[in-house]
C-alpha cells in the first residue's frame, strides 16, 4: 500500500506554476527541485492560464457567479426538504 499522497497549499501550487511560467527551467527541471511530478505542475500551469482572467475580473461578476452558487445550492435543498416532507406525510397517514 501507498503512503499517504501530499496535500500541496494554493500558496506552493501557484508558486511552482509560476516559476514554470516563466521557462527559465524546463519542467523536469522544476519537478526535481520542489519535489513534484511534472504531470502536476503542467496542470497547475494550465489552471492558472484558465484562472488568470477571474483575477482581473470584475467584483461584481465574480459576487454574482458565488450568488448563482449559493441559489443553486439553496434551490437543491428545498427540493430535497420537499420530498422528504412528503414522503413523511405519506407515512404519517398510514398511522392515523
Amino acid at each position: 500500500m501507498a503512503g499517504k499522497r501530499k496535500v500541496h497549499t494554493a500558496a506552493f501550487k501557484a508558486q511552482v506554476a509560476l516559476a514554470a511560467l516563466k521557462g527559465d527551467r524546463t519542467v523536469n527541471e522544476l519537478a526535481g527541485h520542489y519535489g513534484v511530478h511534472p504531470t502536476l505542475i503542467h496542470g497547475w500551469k494550465k489552471q492558472l492560464l484558465t484562472g488568470a482572467e477571474s483575477i482581473f475580473g470584475s467584483p461584481a461578476q465574480a459576487a454574482s457567479t458565488d450568488a448563482e452558487a449559493r441559489q443553486a445550492e439553496l434551490f437543491e435543498q428545498i427540493g430535497r426538504l420537499k420530498m422528504e416532507l412528503e414522503w413523511l406525510k405519506k407515512k404519517a397517514a398510514v398511522f392515523m
